[in-house]
C-alpha cells in the first residue's frame, strides 16, 4: 500500500474499539477501505463497506445543495430574506435575517439544540416527542418563540435551528416535501442509491443501529433521535455514496460553476484556522491549502468526511456517538492534512 496507513488504521482500531467504516481515497486511488464492529450488536450482524450508516448534521450539506438548487434555477438568493421566502410567522427572528446567514450559520436565530449549551448529547431530549419530528415543519413549535441570540450577520454561531428554517424554505418555495427534494434533485443526481432519509422504527437492510455505550451497558439511538431525519441532520449513506457526492460537486454536477466555488470559499471563521462556507468546513492552516470536509456527531453518530483535494476524499462513519473521531485524527496526522 503506497501511502501505508494501513498499520496506523488497524492499530487505531484496536486500542479504540472502532466500529464503522473506513475509507480512503488519495488522488483518485482508494488506499484503504475496510469495516468494523457490528451494525447489529444483539444478532451479531457485522458491519461491512456497504452499511449504511447515520452521518447527523452532515446532512446540512444536502441541504445547503438543495438551497444551491433553487438559487441556480433563479427562485432564490443569497440575499432573500428569510421573512419573504415563508408563510409563516416567526415573531422574534429579524426581517433581516437571510439565506446566506442560515447558510453560514452567522443568523443569531434561536437554536433549538444549541450545540454551544447542550453537554450531554447522549441523553438529551426535546420538548417535542422524538417519533412527532417527521419533516422541517414539525420543529417549529421548538424555536417559533425564542429570541434572536444576536443580530443577523454579527458572528458565527452553529445553529441546527438555522438549517431546519433551510429545509422550511425549500419546501415553501418548491412545493415539495424536504425529503422528495433531496432525494429527486440531489441523491437520484448523484447516484447515491444505497443514502436516504430512513425511519428509525423501519430501517431497511445493510442499515447499522447507532449505539450509545453506558456505564450500564448499551443501548440504540432510537428513542433520543427523531423517527426521520430533517434538514439539520439524519440522513443515511455509505462511504461508496459520500465519495460519489464529492465527486459530483466538485465535477460541477449539482450546481453551476460560481454557486460551486462560492460554497467552498471561507464565508465565516468559527475559530483558530477552522471556517465554514455555506454547509461545509474548511480547515485553513497557515501556509497551507484549504481543506473541506463534512461532520456529524450524535447520539449513537460519528461521522467525518474530509476532501483535501477534489481526487482525494476520506470518510470515517461510526455507529457510536465518538467513535470516528481517534480514527479520522490519526488518518489525518499521518498524512500530514490540516484537520
Amino acid at each position: 500500500m503506497p501511502l501505508m496507513v494501513e498499520p496506523m488504521i488497524e492499530q487505531t482500531v484496536n486500542e479504540t474499539r472502532f466500529s464503522g467504516v473506513i475509507f480512503v481515497k488519495i488522488d483518485g486511488n482508494v488506499e484503504f477501505e475496510s469495516a468494523y464492529g457490528y451494525a447489529d450488536r444483539s444478532n451479531k450482524i457485522p458491519n461491512t463497506v456497504d452499511t449504511r450508516f447515520g452521518i447527523a448534521s452532515g446532512t446540512k450539506f444536502l441541504t445547503a445543495l438543495g438551497i444551491g438548487k433553487l438559487i441556480d434555477r433563479g427562485d432564490l438568493a443569497l440575499t432573500s430574506r428569510l421573512c419573504d421566502c415563508v408563510n409563516i410567522d416567526f415573531p422574534h427572528i429579524s426581517a433581516d435575517v437571510t439565506i446566506d446567514h442560515l447558510l453560514t450559520h452567522t443568523s443569531g436565530v434561536y437554536d433549538y439544540y444549541d450545540e454551544e449549551l447542550v453537554e450531554d448529547i447522549d441523553n438529551f431530549q426535546l420538548d417535542i416527542p422524538c417519533f412527532e419530528l417527521k419533516g422541517p415543519k414539525d420543529y417549529i413549535p421548538l424555536f417559533r418563540d425564542g429570541r434572536m441570540k444576536f443580530h443577523p450577520g454579527e458572528r458565527f454561531s452553529y445553529s441546527n435551528g438555522g438549517f431546519i428554517l433551510l429545509g422550511i424554505v425549500i419546501e415553501e418555495i418548491s412545493g415539495t416535501p424536504y425529503i422528495d427534494f433531496i432525494q429527486n434533485n440531489i441523491l437520484e443526481l448523484c447516484g447515491m442509491s444505497d443514502s436516504g432519509f430512513f425511519a428509525m422504527d423501519r430501517l431497511p437492510e445493510r442499515t447499522a443501529f447507532g449505539y450509545i455505550d453506558a456505564e450500564d451497558g448499551w443501548r440504540t439511538n432510537i428513542f433520543t433521535l427523531p423517527i426521520v431525519g430533517s434538514s439539520d441532520a439524519g440522513l443515511f449513506t455509505t462511504v461508496g455514496d459520500m465519495d460519489k457526492l464529492w465527486g459530483a460537486f466538485f465535477e460541477g454536477k449539482i450546481l453551476s460553476k460560481r454557486l460551486t466555488n462560492l460554497f467552498l470559499e471561507k464565508a465565516v471563521k468559527d475559530k483558530d484556522s477552522r471556517f465554514y462556507g455555506r454547509g461545509i468546513w474548511i480547515h485553513h492552516g497557515e501556509g497551507k491549502d484549504p481543506v473541506h470536509s463534512l461532520m456529524g456527531w450524535d447520539a449513537g453518530v460519528s461521522f467525518k468526511s474530509t476532501c483535501p483535494s477534489k481526487d482525494s476524499v476520506i470518510t470515517v462513519i461510526s455507529n457510536t456517538s465518538d467513535g470516528a473521531w481517534a480514527v479520522n485524527r490519526e488518518i489525518m496526522n499521518h498524512l500530514g492534512i490540516t484537520r
